[in-house]
């Protein structure tokens, strides 16, 4: 039996090839892609490659090409149906059946695209008949070129036009009406065109097939100014993206994506050259669009309309998505001024001042902070006790537990500083963090030469261990792998401790490696025996006790580096709120506490 297209298309939507093979393969980034050891074949150098926005792998030792149901097949040993079967589920879509009902559901989404093709290949032409000279004009002066109007397939259904005549002559009148572009009107009884004397923009799914469109009219009145397709069997409004098909190819040069509120918003930045934006469809963002989105773009900015409603719907979808929020999927705001939306913004102030009012966005947990404190007066302890409250319901929303608790603490914070007289007593939610650790080692050396006082432990620990190393080789060798993990912050030392380790792994004659050294790294070799206490230490030593101080130096260095790394995250994060740099602080603190 035979899988419908769209059935896999939308796995392979909601799953991306890195996600399936980083279970099997250790990968590391490297600009768009990610590479790693070929599971084909065993290698030493990475030769296996990962393009998600292709949707393939391959394999430069072996040639072994394919997508994520190939390589479940190659890696797993499964039949291609059961790979559909594995990877559906871990996408959360049911499996497919094979049933009647399933084969007459397919055949109906064959009809219904075509349908909807030629509905759109027919109305796009109408754009340009002579009769409907109004419509073209309109986008004209949108500043739209030919060009444009064809890349976007834009009609114009003129009204009372006979197309749903012609339709009759090819499809069912259940087929043309499970389409929704046609509705029954009550008086008459005739099927009246839904879009009617309105400029139509083709809504398409990530595959680039049209499935609804959208609606405006030429000239503003009583009508509304935008209507869209009902949802169908197969239009689900949450789970479509406008313009999502065109935009991904940017994904290349930028991890952003504007998420604009109308059709027009859309082509008129992607006619001054943003190809990179998108609109939500006249609907309020869902969790499943925003899934689609942070597939290709993890940092979104929703610029909606200037005025109140638009600032409105701005918070409405900050507060439903703040819970799905991480530190690999963000969401940021950008206001437009009072009045304006991105459409008018472009057209009167052109590109580039467009681009540099989005460098002012706000990341989501601002946007709501600011937003909520411009709704109260600080005077007023019933407003502030309200503000106070929504605030931390909606930092509990937040799914990940780690981003929860930085962001509540950075609210509470916040919170403390607007009511300045509160006892400085009051601490915050959650505690600083205060471990300690004893380096045993660290304060012996520093006791036997106080006269070193100067250095810093960092650079004490470093002179420990590349003085075991220099005289050490058989230990070193034994430890190639875990010295390699380290990264010595001093950059000769790290020259030095590379240059050794590399000699080791080759083999080289340890004669020839020590006049190698000395005489590349003779001022450094004798910097390092004069500010070495560790030699001290490890004169009356045997192999073994040297083996395990070195263990314990280089667990030693790594928590040094850690709290060093968590001192400058912290200060960091005191000026600007950031979910990976708060991310990697959690991780940094999570290894101390752990060892």
């Amino acid at each position: 039996m035979k899988y419908p297209k769209e059935y896999l298309d939308e796995i392979k939507t909601r799953i991306k090839v890195s996600q399936v093979v980083g279970k099997t393969v250790q990968l590391k980034k490297r600009g768009k892609e990610f590479i790693g050891l070929s599971p084909f074949k065993n290698e030493k150098t990475p030769s296996f490659t990962i393009n998600d926005e292709k949707e393939f792998y391959h394999c430069f030792s072996t040639g072994e090409h394919g997508n994520i149901f190939d390589f479940l097949m190659k890696t797993k040993s499964v039949g291609f149906g059961e790979a559909v079967k594995i990877l559906a589920a871990e996408a959360g879509m049911q499996p497919y059946r094979f049933t009647n009902f399933d084969k007459k559901k397919d055949l109906r989404f064959q009809t219904y695209k075509k349908i909807l093709q030629e509905y759109s290949e027919h109305f796009h032409q109408q754009i340009y008949k002579e009769n409907n000279k109004e419509a073209l004009d309109y986008l004209k002066k949108r500043n739209l070129n030919k060009g444009l109007i064809d890349e976007f397939k834009l009609g114009f259904v003129p009204w009372k036009n006979d197309f749903y005549k012609e339709l009759l002559k090819k499809y069912s009148e259940d087929e043309i009406n499970l389409t929704g572009l046609y509705y029954k009107s009550d008086k008459t009884g005739v099927f009246v065109d839904r879009f009617n004397s309105r400029i139509i923009f083709p809504i398409n799914n990530i595959q680039g097939e049209t499935v609804a469109f959208g609606g405006r009219i030429i000239k503003d009145g009583k009508l509304a100014k935008y209507i869209n397709s009902p949802e169908t069997e197969f239009y689900k409004k949450g789970n479509i993206i406008f313009n999502l098909d065109r935009a991904k190819n940017s994904r290349a040069n930028t991890d952003e994506v504007i998420i604009v509120e109308g059709y027009m918003d859309v082509v008129s930045l992607h006619s001054s050259g943003i190809k990179n934006v998108v609109a939500n469809s006249g609907t309020a963002l869902t969790e499943r669009q925003m899934s689609l989105i942070w597939r290709f773009f993890p940092n979104p900015i929703i610029c909606l309309d200037g005025d109140i409603s638009g600032q409105q719907a701005a918070y409405r979808i900050s507060e439903k998505l703040l819970p799905f929020i991480n530190e690999k999927n963000k969401i940021y705001f950008s206001v437009m001024p009072e009045g304006e939306d991105p459409d008018d913004f472009i057209a009167k102030n052109g590109k580039k001042e467009f681009l540099e009012l989005l460098k002012e966005k706000s990341i989501i947990q601002s946007f709501i902070w600011n937003y909520n404190l411009s709704k109260i007066s600080l005077n007023n302890p019933f407003e502030v006790s309200n503000f106070e409250k929504e605030i931390k319901k909606l930092t509990y929303s937040i799914q990940d537990e780690t981003l929860k608790k930085y962001v509540l603490e950075d609210f509470l914070e916040k919170l403390k500083n607007l009511t300045p007289l509160q006892s400085s007593s009051q601490k915050l939610y959650y505690s600083k963090f205060t471990k300690k650790k004893n380096f045993k080692i660290l304060n012996e050396t520093k006791i036997l030469h106080q006269k070193r006082k100067d250095l810093s432990k960092i650079q004490i620990l470093e002179f420990s261990i590349l003085y075991i190393i220099l005289n050490n080789f058989k230990i070193a060798e034994k430890k190639i792998e875990e010295l390699s993990k380290i990264k010595l912050l001093s950059e000769k030392n790290e020259s030095l401790k590379n240059e050794v380790l590399t000699l080791l792994s080759e083999q080289i004659d340890k004669k020839t490696i020590q006049q190698k050294i000395n005489t590349e790294y003779k001022m450094l070799i004798e910097e390092i025996k004069e500010n070495s206490n560790i030699q001290i230490i490890t004169q009356d030593k045997t192999d073994e006790g040297i083996f395990h101080m070195l263990d314990e130096l280089i667990v030693d260095f790594k928590e040094q580096d850690n709290l060093k790394k968590i001192e400058s995250l912290e200060k960091k994060l005191i000026n600007n709120l950031d979910e990976s740099s708060y991310s990697e602080l959690i991780r940094l603190k999570s290894q101390i506490n752990s060892e």
